[in-house]
């Protein structure tokens, strides 16, 4: 084990700087609330790439990731990989209508309002806000684990530390100081979790022992069509582009891209980087599976293919290669963290200009920096007293996989209304529910409804791909059958900017 000390000085240390980073470049940019929140067309193609990077890269790869290897082998860890890449690609289409239609918007609930009512914005604004914080907690609560693990480190100490000092930088600069520190951070992550990969596999034998000891251990995580491998990939793959589809962190840099091309074409760049960490990162669970003593039977009371990358850590490696780890995953967890701090407050923001009676700049700047630190501090509380909220992630990924669809299909087309997207996702929902295999004690006691339940999906395929196949089909069947004619021109109208325009000779571009 890592010492504790050394380890702590490294935190403190990566946090120091990057949270004096983030204060510096923000230092006289962010002069209304529209720089705070949307940091609207200053930024060139690299770094909205490095950001699309970084913002998706959390801790989470070094535990779900790995999980999914660990536990069904190389056909999850394409389809995890696959899973991470689509959403991406989507965006990469999706940025370009969304900045034509709602030119001055900033964020998917306002979207969801002007374009749904009343009835759709509270189903939207409760799942995506759900997902991001539950992203929030299970990020501090992975970082806080990984370094209790590694080196001892207190939990309360990582996540009070990793919490106070983002916070300080994001509440301070926004979503500019946000686009920053993820382009510095993006520098690092990749390099250092190929140094990582190649560490291992040297400290392991070299790759051909790394493969004996998988096909001794279990052969079938090397075979590409191992079915209920297959099922689980795609699955994530389902339960990834739901959940990402209510990401508020995509909307703001749709915005903050400098214009149409550079949002597609860093979208486009992002889903293979992405895609490719993703894979990697999976890989290592594989590695763990027939190196390391990773129990992946989750009936077993042993089970530990959560931290399978962990556990194959604490082997016989050298300290510099742990070190490596832990800065990459202090890296990964503040990328992620800073996103979401601005995602969640850019939520509230936009909503407090519709909601109170024409406030002002100065009122909704400081709306949105004092609920970041609200946000920070129950993300924190969350993360040190529910240790298992990384089990919650499946849950908001379904909400998403029923939401995601009719959302975003109101984009396109005219006739979708507000009532036929809520009954599409509820109906997707309900799909999802009765194949879900978590909370199924509390599913199955509705009085008459859970007597009729099928039996749950262990691999969750049915549950997400139902709910997000169901949602869609609902969802195209309510268009056709409505009698609307959405003007696409109200979105415009309705969503305007927080703050008095200013000129294209007064915003400061970025590349």
């Amino acid at each position: 084990m890592v010492s504790t000390t050394l380890a702590l000085g490294l935190t403190v240390a990566t946090l120091v700087v990057f949270t004096g980073l983030g204060l510096w470049h923000s230092r006289g940019r962010v002069g209304s609330v529209e720089d705070l929140i949307t940091a609207r067309n200053s930024t060139g193609r690299r770094r909205t790439t490095a950001t699309l990077v970084a913002s998706v890269m959390g801790v989470w790869i070094l535990f779900s990731a790995p999980e999914a290897g660990a536990g069904f082998g190389i056909a999850a860890v394409v389809g995890y990989a696959i899973g991470e890449a689509v959403p991406m690609l989507a965006y990469s289409r999706l940025g370009p209508r969304i900045r034509t239609l709602i030119p001055e918007g900033h964020s998917l609930t306002e979207y969801a309002h002007a374009r749904y009512g009343d009835a759709m914005y509270g189903f939207v604004v409760l799942v995506s806000a759900l997902y991001m914080f539950i992203f929030l907690a299970a990020e501090l609560t992975g970082i806080a684990g990984a370094l209790a693990l590694v080196a001892g480190v207190p939990q309360w100490q990582t996540a009070v530390l990793v919490g106070g000092f983002v916070l300080l930088y994001t509440g301070y600069g926004g979503l500019r100081a946000s686009l920053f520190t993820d382009t510095v951070q993006a520098l690092f992550v990749l390099p250092l979790l190929l140094l990582t990969f190649v560490g291992a596999l040297v400290a392991l034998g070299g790759p051909t022992e790394v493969y004996r000891g998988v096909q001794s251990a279990n052969p079938t995580l090397l075979d590409p069509g191992f079915a209920a491998g297959l099922q689980f990939g795609v699955a994530l793959a389902f339960a990834i582009l739901g959940a990402e589809l209510l990401n508020q962190t995509w909307w703001q840099r749709i915005y903050a891209g400098a214009d149409d091309e550079t949002v597609a074409s860093s979208f486009r760049s992002a889903s293979l980087l992405n895609g490719g960490l993703v894979f990697l990162a999976a890989l290592f669970g594989v590695i763990a599976a027939g190196n390391a003593d990773v129990v992946a039977d989750v009936t077993s009371a042993g089970y530990n293919a959560d931290v399978a990358f962990f556990v194959l850590l604490q082997g016989a490696f050298p300290e510099w290669l742990v070190l490596a780890v832990v800065l990459l995953a202090l890296l990964l967890v503040m990328s992620s963290v800073d996103s979401l701090f601005n995602a969640l407050s850019s939520l509230v923001t936009a909503d407090l200009a519709r909601l109170l009676s024409r406030p002002s700049d100065r009122q909704l700047a400081l709306g949105s920096r004092v609920f970041t630190v609200v946000v920070a501090v129950a993300a924190i509380y969350v993360s040190l007293r529910a240790q298992s909220v990384l089990r919650l992630f499946f849950l908001a990924d379904l909400l998403g996989a029923a939401v995601a669809f009719p959302l975003v299909y109101g984009l396109y087309s005219e006739r979708i209304t507000g009532p036929g997207a809520l009954a599409s996702s509820l109906g997707g929902l309900a799909v999802g529910l009765a194949y879900f295999p978590d909370l199924r004690g509390y599913i199955t006691a509705v009085p008459v409804v859970g007597d009729l339940l099928p039996a749950a999906d262990p691999l969750y395929l049915t549950s997400f791909a139902g709910a997000f196949l169901v949602s869609a089909g609902l969802a195209l069947a309510a268009a056709r059958v409505a009698d609307a004619d959405f003007d696409f021109d109200r979105l415009s109208r309705e969503i305007r900017r927080l703050d008095e325009p200013m000129t294209d000779g007064g915003r400061d571009r970025e590349d």
